[in-house]
Order: structure tokens, then C-alpha cells, then sequence
């Protein structure tokens, strides 16, 4: 595959038989970020897991320290007083039945996470086959199914990120932009790593984090050591 000339300059930092700790890792990745725009820093980690298995399963939502730098948009499905509570905590829109054909028939999508009632699954569940392979389904792990709307708007605002397994056993999140210090960069990676430790299934046998690598959006993955991980 044909790289271009920056992508290629950046490759040229990072010694590819080297595994960085999260400092050196975060530091060079700054200087692999070589976009006019402000590009997203990512974190890939391969688990020995198998996640067909439920109780291999790995999930959940972690708040950044420093969040992700990115304004997230909140949909909030509510009825009742949790109509207001949803607002006033900062939600960027709240409905309830009426957003059904919104979404279904419209495909209308201006929102980044959604937010359920308990008493509203019945109407989002609806929607599980829009929502769903979007990653947009409202879950009671990740804290998006809870009759705290305020806690629930407040953390994602605040850079609360959702981790789940895709299909190859592999945990794909943002941990911030290059735009951020490599202070920034590490304490959140170092949380987000904290997270996936504690949610290590107790069925999960041999190493659990395999490998783990970060890279800016247009730039090469730089190897975590993953020893001090385990």
C-alpha cells in the first residue's frame, strides 16, 4: 500500500522494534500528527479474549480526565419530569415517541450518544436495528440506560467514552487530540487502561492485554509495552 510523504516522514520517528512506555508513547505521537486539522489520538488493544463467549465479554464507559476534545451531542429519550431534568443537565435534544420516525424514516442522526429512562426502552427498542450497528444503543453497562439523566448528560459532557470488543477481540477508543499535552495524552490513556484492567472477565486465561497501540488519525500506530499492563 502506497503511503504519502508525510505519513511516511512520521513513520521514519518511531522504531518499529521498540514497545514506548505511555509517556514516550504519547510524546511521539504528537509529532506524528502532521494534519492541518487537529487529528484524534486513538488506542487499539488487542485482548486474549473471546468475546462470542458472554462471560469473555468486555464492556463498559470510562470518564477522561481530560476528555476527548471532541463536543459530543446527547440524545436523551424521557418522559415526565425527566424531560426537564434532561435539559436543564445540558442534553442536546429530548424526545420521546415522536423522534421514532425522525430517525427511522428521515435518518436523521445529529447526535453522538443517546440516553434512555428505564421506562423509554420499550421505545428505543424500536430502533435497535438503526441504532444498533451504529453503536448508538442505549446500554445499562455503559451508564446510558439510568433514571440519572443529570449524571448520565454531565459525564459523557465531561468526556465519558464507551469501550466494547468489536469482532476481532480488538478495543478501538479516542483518547484525545493532538492538539492536547503529553500530560493530557497519558493520564488519559493511563485511565482508560486502568478501566480495561478492572474489566478483565474472570473467565479471560494467559495474557489479557496482547498488544496495544496509539496513532493520530492520519499517522503510523506506535507498540505500547504492554508487560507492566498485565
Amino acid at each position: 500500500m502506497k503511503r504519502g510523504k508525510k505519513y511516511t516522514e512520521a513513520a521514519k520517528l518511531i522504531d518499529k522494534t521498540t514497545f514506548y512506555t505511555v509517556q514516550d508513547a504519547c510524546s511521539l505521537v504528537k509529532k506524528t500528527a502532521t494534519s492541518k486539522f487537529d487529528e484524534t489520538i486513538e488506542a487499539h488493544f488487542r485482548l486474549g479474549v473471546d468475546g462470542r463467549h458472554a462471560d469473555q465479554q468486555v464492556r463498559g464507559a470510562v470518564v477522561l480526565p481530560h476528555g476527548t476534545g471532541k463536543k459530543v451531542r446527547v440524545l436523551v429519550f424521557a418522559k415526565g419530569d425527566k424531560v426537564a431534568e434532561a435539559e436543564a443537565a445540558g442534553a442536546d435534544y429530548v424526545g420521546g415517541d415522536e423522534l421514532i420516525p425522525k430517525i427511522q424514516n428521515e435518518g436523521w442522526f445529529e447526535f453522538d450518544v443517546v440516553v434512555a429512562t428505564p421506562d423509554m426502552m420499550g421505545v428505543v427498542g424500536r430502533l435497535g436495528r438503526v441504532l444498533g450497528p451504529k453503536g448508538l444503543m442505549p446500554n445499562p453497562k455503559a451508564g446510558t440506560v439510568t433514571m440519572d439523566v443529570t449524571k448520565a448528560v454531565n459525564d459523557i459532557k465531561a468526556g465519558k467514552i464507551e469501550y466494547r470488543l468489536d469482532k476481532t477481540n480488538i478495543i478501538h477508543c479516542p483518547v484525545g487530540k493532538a492538539s492536547f499535552t503529553e500530560e493530557q495524552l497519558s493520564e488519559n490513556l493511563d485511565t482508560l487502561i486502568a478501566a480495561l484492567l478492572k474489566a478483565k472477565p474472570a473467565a479471560a486465561k494467559g495474557a489479557y492485554i496482547k498488544s496495544a497501540t496509539i496513532a493520530a488519525t492520519m499517522g503510523p500506530g506506535i507498540k505500547l509495552n504492554t508487560a507492566r499492563f498485565q
